[in-house]
């Protein structure tokens, strides 16, 4: 569906930006973060690659349409987020991702009659104020025991007060409502209240999972800036370093790229690349031997990118078992690439994927995974874990999904992590990383 550009409309807030002082109202508009931009300089990188800018407010429009869409299918009413992740796709709205992963400080109503109020941290409500999809920003209560102290039962009442109110005047007695994740206060209270709850986890995921176009824009650019900074990774790496230096140019490179953050430290180094999974170190990176890391970055405009790339340091001849191992691994990305098309199935996947014998070499965790602000579903898991952790669905065209592949010996050696990021289209699997699979 190709969505119009939307005119951003101002939501109302505790003070209306026109009484606002004047720092508090640029703030909120010219000088909000999402506002002002990647910037000139890497607009230009995208531009020379060919890349288009997202139309942030249709993105935005197409996300809570998304929404909307879900809660028709699954019978709600509204929904309440607190996930941050899920509170940025139904508003582009942000406040200390991270920190608020574990502070609720901030969280969200999404209703089916077009309300969509923000419950911003303390004396933060212009950081909401761009988004034309927010309709009301109001200052949030928090029931945690560091917000809150010994008073967290107290706030979490007032919390609870406040959401039921809410829920009365945008969805009726006796509504349906999904919550992606509360306090005991908050389900104990809206449930006494007659209000049916559901999984809200389950909404997001599933209106998540198609990306549309302005998203899948987003998401090339974000993956050229990653791309970008790999190759700066690639052209400083020297033996002598440690992995946490190699590690840190990723870093400065996503935040230099309009990068957001980097979900996990997966880099390691010679004898720790297999079994896979080791963190950042200080080990120091030596010559001929084999690095490898998985980028886990949420970048530009909030898409992740979620690649692995394993390289020989200094470059040189690739050893026997060096070869082997990365052959392997490259047949497993390039053969499980082409099972990407519409219609395929998540069993299809499960069954159908090839791999190398799992009694002679460990693999990773899963086959396949979704994609988008984050790790998404579907995940893939393998033949044998079916029975216990199994579970169907169809790919869709503009699905996002991620190639895994971890090769290494159970005699020893070493291990190479391969990964790519495939968006699915009616033509089939189309690349949206095409940084080189090669150990050099």
């Amino acid at each position: 569906m190709v969505l119009e550009h939307v005119p951003p409309k101002q939501p109302r807030i505790m003070m209306s930006l026109a009484d606002a002082s004047v720092e508090v109202a640029r703030a909120a508009t010219d000088l909000h973060h999402l506002n002002l931009g990647p910037g000139p300089v890497l607009t230009a990188e995208w531009s020379a690659a060919g890349l288009e800018l997202p139309d942030l407010p249709a993105m935005r429009q197409y996300r809570i349409d998304r929404v909307h869409a879900q809660m028709d299918r699954l019978g709600y009413d509204g929904a309440i987020l607190m996930d941050p992740m899920n509170i940025r796709y139904a508003t582009d709205s942000t406040n200390m991702q991270i920190w608020v992963m574990h502070n609720a400080a901030r969280y969200c109503w999404v209703g089916r009659d077009g309300s969509c109020i923000v419950w911003e941290f303390n004396e933060c409500e212009f950081l909401d104020a761009h988004s034309h999809v927010v309709t009301e920003i109001r200052p949030a209560v928090g029931g945690t025991y560091f917000l809150a102290g010994p008073r967290y039962n107290e706030q979490a009442h007032r919390w609870a007060d406040e959401m039921i109110d809410v829920i009365g005047s945008h969805a009726g007695p006796g509504a349906r409502i999904a919550v992606d994740q509360c306090h005991l206060v908050g389900y104990q209270r809206l449930a006494g209240a007659g209000i049916e709850l559901g999984n809200g986890q389950e909404l997001m995921e599933l209106a998540r999972v198609i990306k549309g176009r302005d998203e899948i824009r987003a998401m090339r650019c974000a993956a050229h800036a990653c791309q970008t900074t790999m190759q700066e990774m690639h052209d400083a790496l020297v033996p002598g370093m440690t992995e946490r230096e190699v590690w840190a140019i990723l870093h400065a490179g996503n935040i230099r790229r309009a990068g957001e953050w980097i979900e996990t430290q997966i880099i390691a180094s010679g004898p720790r690349t297999n079994p896979w999974m080791q963190e950042a170190s200080s080990r120091i990176v030596e010559d001929g031997e084999l690095l490898g890391y998985d980028t886990d970055l949420v970048g530009a405009f909030g898409m992740m990118v979620d690649i692995s790339r394993t390289w020989r340091v200094g470059g040189g001849t690739p050893t026997t078992a060096q070869r082997h191992i990365h052959s392997l691994a490259l047949e497993q990305i390039e053969r499980n690439t082409e099972l990407l098309v519409p219609g395929a199935t998540l069993r299809d996947l499960t069954f159908n994927a090839w791999s190398p014998p799992h009694g002679e070499y460990r693999r990773y965790c899963c086959q396949f995974h979704g994609v988008g602000q984050c790790d998404e579903y579907p995940e893939v898991y393998w033949p044998e874990q079916w029975e216990h952790w199994g579970y169907d669905g169809v790919l869709e065209p503009n699905m996002v999904l991620t190639v895994e592949s971890f090769v290494g010996s159970r005699d020893g050696g070493e291990g190479v992590k391969l990964e790519n990021q495939v968006l699915v289209t009616e033509h089939g699997p189309e690349l949206l990383t095409d940084f080189s699979l090669a150990l050099s």
